[in-house]
């Protein structure tokens, strides 16, 4: 369900040359990892809980079988349903099902990943669904009809002008003041009260499932999440499969770790747990509880090159890490996952041909995978998927011609000397290389040097030995 992805380059340029789009990264890019650093260095163990996590994600995604059918076996004796969706198709059908059969008209939602990956608000609209956004982000994007720009803060790449302006275009503000960030917010919340209170069901994402309890455990800063989970008839619970753990102890090292890393808290404001639907004793909470878990490809990952980014937690710390993604924002990937990780993760959900542009969306610096708290080497992962692209380009294309072109050089000293050594010469046409279309955009913030030797002679002015090399050991 991606749109047209493969234009990466042609969006990055477009959020290069937005003013306001600029302001808004540069006001968030610091934010966040600051105060990670300052939250993480707060404990001595943060290593120790980031390895306990990564050990027991392992180990569930070892035995992802078993623990699926273990949740799904205690949902169901805790009076809840679960349904699975091989597709995204196959989830919104379900949703829209469940929705019919309890004869809905409103629809509330918590923040959920897998219902954008599905698109399932535009499905439900379409069949004639009355659904509302509640956490604040979300809203503002709603109301602009754009995707997410971030995981965790998906209205990032808004000014407070602009949700200003939103706001005055959908809501009736009367002589109200929306100048002060605090009057954005109680304007949200005073929109949304009415619609949690006659919301007919509410649908929410999950960050883990706890397969020896049946619960599903809702990490928010929002109480959004609750009053859209507690106060319908119905909760939908929507997730992947790969967010299953064992058990409560297990969710330990993960609580610990995720807001840490997402957002610099040492832990969030709401953690909450949702067993099955209300006991006869309870005094609120749904009647009908129903986990919908999304496959969409992951499953074909398992045992693969690409099973670490299963153990993906959606903190977002490879986003704020990122020098990409922190220059172009998150529209620019072209699907609902940016960054690092939307990099790896979107060519293996969709298709590698769609998203070709994104495994080369990297430095390569490694700050992703230093500050990713289970460790998933996302540059290699990004290098792998540039490996299977040349790979299965037909011998005879340009790019793989030139790649075996340039081995070719590099196994040849002298050769490659002699290459650079004219290159030097050649680039007095600097000037004129730039008005081609390639080069144009790459010398602009930083002209190409007049440079007058090469790294080799340089290198070899200061030491003999190197400039005299024959290319033998």
């Amino acid at each position: 369900m991606a749109n047209n992805s493969n234009r990466f380059i042609f969006r990055s340029r477009e959020a290069l040359n937005d003013p306001e789009l600029q302001s808004a990264l540069n006001n968030a890019s610091g934010g966040f990892s600051k105060k990670r650093k300052l939250a993480v260095d707060a404990v001595s163990n943060f290593d120790a809980l980031k390895g306990q996590a990564q050990a027991i994600k392992k180990h569930t995604l070892d035995n992802l079988s078993f623990y699926l059918q273990q949740f799904e076996e205690n949902v169901a004796q805790s009076g809840g349903t679960v349904h699975w969706a091989e597709t995204p198709e196959a989830l919104n059908e379900i949703v829209l099902g469940i929705c019919k059969a309890e004869g809905a008209k409103t629809i509330t939602k918590g923040k959920s990943m897998i219902s954008e990956e599905t698109e399932l608000n535009q499905f439900l609209q379409e069949n004639h669904y009355a659904v509302t956004e509640t956490d604040l982000g979300e809203y503002i994007i709603q109301l602009a009809n754009e995707k997410p720009s971030h995981i965790i803060a998906p209205a990032a790449h808004k000014t407070k002008h602009q949700v200003r302006e939103l706001f005055e275009k959908n809501h009736e503000l009367g002589q109200r003041s929306l100048e002060e960030v605090s009057s954005l917010v109680n304007e949200a919340r005073d929109v949304l009260r009415q619609k949690f209170l006659s919301a007919d069901v509410g649908i929410t994402g999950a960050n883990f499932l706890i397969a020896d309890t049946g619960s599903v455990v809702l990490v928010t800063n929002e109480g959004n999440g609750d009053l859209t989970a507690t106060l319908p008839k119905t909760h939908i619970v929507t997730a992947s499969i790969e967010k299953v753990i064992p058990d409560i102890n297990s969710a330990a090292p993960f609580i610990n770790i995720l807001a840490r890393s997402a957002t610099g808290q040492p832990i969030s404001t709401y953690t909450t747990l949702f067993t099955g639907p209300k006991r006869n004793t309870d005094l609120d909470g749904p009647t009908n509880f129903h986990v919908i878990l999304l496959d969409n490809g992951r499953s074909g990952l398992l045992g693969g090159p690409y099973s670490e980014m299963l153990s993906c937690i959606r903190c977002g710390a490879c986003l704020n890490h990122c020098p990409v993604y922190l220059s172009v924002g998150g529209h620019s990937y072209g699907w609902i996952y940016p960054g690092p990780m939307g990099s790896v993760l979107s060519p293996l959900l969709n298709s590698e041909k769609e998203f070709s542009e994104l495994p080369n969306a990297s430095t390569f610096c490694g700050r992703c995978e230093e500050v990713c708290p289970m460790g998933i080497p996302l540059p290699q992962l990004l290098r792998q998927l540039r490996n299977d692209q040349v790979t299965a380009e037909s011998p005879t294309t340009l790019s793989t011609l030139a790649i075996k072109a340039y081995q070719w050089v590099c196994r040849r000293p002298l050769v490659y000397r002699y290459i650079t050594s004219l290159s030097i010469k050649m680039l007095h046409l600097v000037k004129i290389l730039k008005k081609l279309f390639r080069l144009k955009h790459h010398t602009r913030p930083c002209p190409l040097p007049e440079a007058t030797q090469t790294f080799l002679e340089l290198y070899g002015s200061k030491r003999p030995n190197v400039n005299n090399c024959d290319g033998k050991s």
